[in-house]
């Protein structure tokens, strides 16, 4: 009846070489819906290289990161409340 969010998607540009450790949830396992709501979706972590290759990234990973590489963290949406058949759009949640 009330969808989930809609997850977030953060950049953060690294300026000098460094380690990067992420430890985040929801990458395997999608969120779950309540009361017949149905889930949401899973996040994902990566790591764009300055040179264009992209590097993929598990829910608790670490890798070492350049100067001018960019990780990526997209946050899993949330799961929705309620049957999908009982929403209207004045029932929307962001």
């Amino acid at each position: 009846r009330w969808r989930g969010g809609d997850g977030t998607l953060r950049r953060i540009r690294f300026l000098e070489e460094m380690e990067l450790t992420v430890l985040s949830q929801h990458r395997l396992i999608a969120p779950y819906g309540l009361a017949g709501g149905k889930p949401g979706r899973c996040g994902r972590n990566w790591v764009e290289r300055a040179c264009g290759a992209v590097h993929e990234m598990g829910g608790q990973d670490h890798c070492p990161v350049g100067r001018g590489d960019v990780f990526v963290l997209e946050a899993p949406s949330g799961g929705g409340y309620g049957p999908p058949e009982l929403s209207s759009p004045d029932n929307a949640m962001s």
